[in-house]
């Protein structure tokens, strides 16, 4: 597809898809074995991934140069993110909530950097 980013595309549609998939598999898999607290973990991951990977397909129309960093950023952010929210679903292991900031921030701070280079690209 002429001007766009193939691999930004690619890269979204995979986190797409691989959310619907955890997701289907959390509500009808998962969904009477972990507790509600662990549930929510759970959605809470595979939300942000989804409106995560939404970003990186949009972005994938703009040009290169200007959404590849922050591109980057959300989407290894909200890997990280919705990751280790579901590992400690799975498994119980609170001190993998130390490891969500990471991501969070990765994603806040990509936004951050999207919105300033939105904002030069008008001068």
């Amino acid at each position: 597809m002429a001007g766009i980013d193939n691999r930004l595309l690619a890269a979204g549609a995979l986190l797409a898809g691989l959310g619907v998939a955890l997701g289907a598999f959390g509500a009808h898999a998962l969904r009477d074995i972990l507790s509600p607290a662990a549930m929510g973990w759970w959605q809470t991951g595979i939300q942000y991934q989804m409106w995560h990977a939404i970003a990186l397909v949009a972005l994938a129309a703009l040009p290169a140069q200007r959404v590849r960093l922050p591109a980057a950023m959300l989407g290894i952010g909200a890997l990280i993110f919705s990751a280790s929210l579901c590992a400690m679903a799975l498994t119980g292991a609170r001190w993998l909530g130390a490891v969500t900031p990471i991501g969070g921030a990765l994603m806040i701070l990509g936004w951050g950097l999207l919105a300033v280079r939105a904002l030069r690209a008008r001068d």
